[in-house]
């Protein structure tokens, strides 16, 4: 594939020097040639460099279902990286030559052991969504971690995502936690409404409120998700939002706002690494801070590095932690929370509190999993830029407003919990009663035994105070009901 000219290299073309030439001088069209084996079919796509820079450019071109392999990752491994890429390839149809690998190890073919293997499960369990086709129920696709399946709205124009949300499915949910309760952290319900932008063509999301915080159950399915766009306007701006529910109860909104082209060039340099004549900040402390404030972070979104002050702003070095890896997502939620943690360094309450209004987001590169940060005052909020380890911007936020929390804010994790039931005994009393049958305040007639009550003089209403007994809740209640019917057939 010829990254001058975005084909497939013609007979002989690579032979003649003005090719080269031309190759030193004109434009790179990677983006092209990525097209270009879209077209031919191509779905795997091995990168051959020390990074995995190229796939992660190529994600935005490649086909949905793509899977993109770096043999390389820069502080990882070697061994680990290389054994990685193949097995990507190899569990998606990728022939690999094990033999070859394997060979001078010592390493043997043997039969995989049996009864290890063989489970039967008796318990529901929430465990990690599988991928199906929901083409055969009228939907697409929606090519993203954290949604199942999208389809257009007929006669609007209007897009609607949807998918499932659970610390089962997606575990590094349950590192964010707030006042004591799983939330799914703001970023990701950016990172929803950008990737539904994405899909009809709008580059930035204009604005995003948060209406209410997206609890998480401890266990279970979790919580159902949608994310709506509209139909577009005049200038192409669509309203958005996003809606979750747990079990069958009635939909929350929870974010609305509204996405439309015409992002902003990215003015971020980060080329000069860090800042000349930032001031370096210490960040030991910043997560115990954090937890002070009802924040308490689990490792997959303890990314803060580093940071530096010059002036007013705040620059940080922020990454993934070892085994997550960025590469399905615009941009992880994780990655993207841990950029906003250096605001505890600077003076003020930004650090207490949680993303509630987005303004002016546009996502400039996708998969990232290591991040350059400057954090600047605008207005009564903040402004993001961030860029890759290379320099190359990955995104910004023109203003980012953030508020504290209360415990009467955040719902309670499990409303859904098990209520336990309690038999209370009500005694029964000579003193007078109402009865449906007869008139109120009748005093009650006592008699000593139900046989004394055949005749023509036999009450509509009659009260047997059951057995006394001092057993169990079980115990007395098989003993009543077998006394009760006893008494019915007599």
């Amino acid at each position: 594939m010829s990254n001058l000219t975005g084909r497939l290299v013609e007979p002989g073309q690579l032979a003649h020097a003005d090719y080269w030439v031309r190759h030193v001088r004109e434009a790179v069209r990677f983006a092209d040639g990525i097209g270009a084996l879209r077209t031919e079919g191509v779905t795997r796509f091995l990168e051959l460099g020390p990074d995995g820079v190229l796939s992660a450019m190529a994600r935005e071109s490649a086909p949905d279902d793509a899977v993109l392999a770096p043999v390389l990752r820069k502080d990882r491994p070697e061994e680990m990286s290389l054994l990685g890429a193949l097995a990507q390839l190899y569990v998606r149809g990728a022939s690999v030559d094990w033999t070859a690998l394997f060979a001078g190890t010592g390493a043997r073919w043997v039969d995989l052991p049996t009864y290890a293997f063989q489970h039967e499960r008796f318990w529901p369990s929430g465990g990690v969504a599988r991928a199906g086709d929901v083409r055969s129920a009228g939907l697409g696709s929606a090519g993203h971690p954290l949604l199942g399946a999208a389809v257009e709205l007929a006669g609007s124009g209007g897009l609607l995502f949807t998918g499932r949300l659970s610390v089962s499915s997606h575990p590094w949910l349950a590192d964010h936690v707030v006042l004591g309760s799983v939330l799914v952290p703001g970023t990701a319900l950016v990172e929803l409404v950008l990737r539904a932008a994405d899909e009809v063509g709008c580059d930035l999301l204009e604005e995003l409120t948060l209406a209410a915080p997206l609890v998480l159950p401890a266990s279970g399915s979790g919580v159902q998700v949608q994310v709506w766009l509209g139909e577009p306007d005049g200038s192409g701006r669509r309203a958005a939002s996003v809606h979750a529910r747990e079990g069958e109860g009635p939909w929350t909104l929870h974010a609305s706002g509204a996405v439309t082209t015409g992002a902003a060039a990215p003015s971020f340099d980060a080329v000069t690494w860090p800042p000349k004549g930032a001031e370096p900040v210490d960040v030991a402390d910043c997560y115990d801070e954090l937890a002070d404030a009802g924040l308490t972070y689990g490792p997959a979104f303890q990314g803060l590095r580093a940071a530096w002050k010059l002036g007013e702003d705040i620059y940080a070095e922020v990454r993934l932690p070892e085994g997550t890896d960025g590469d399905a997502y615009g941009l992880h939620p994780a990655l993207f929370d841990a950029a906003l943690h250096a605001a505890v360094l600077a003076d003020g309450e930004a650090g207490g509190g949680v993303p509630f209004s987005w303004t002016g987001v546009t996502l400039h590169a996708s998969g990232a999993s290591h991040l350059r940060v400057r954090l600047r005052g605008a207005g009564n909020g903040m402004s993001i830029a961030a860029a890759d380890s290379s320099g190359a911007p990955v995104a910004c936020v023109e203003s980012l407003v953030v508020r504290p929390l209360s415990a009467g804010q955040v719902p309670a994790a499990d409303r859904d919990a098990l209520y336990k039931v309690d038999w209370v005994p009500v005694p029964v009393t000579d003193e007078r009663v109402e009865l449906g049958t007869g008139p109120a305040g009748e005093p009650l007639r006592t008699y000593p035994e139900l046989e004394s009550l055949t005749g023509p003089a036999v009450p509509g209403t009659v009260l047997v105070a059951p057995p006394a007994g001092s057993a169990g809740t079980v115990e007395s209640v098989h003993a009543a009901a077998a006394g009760a019917l006893e008494m019915v057939q007599s």
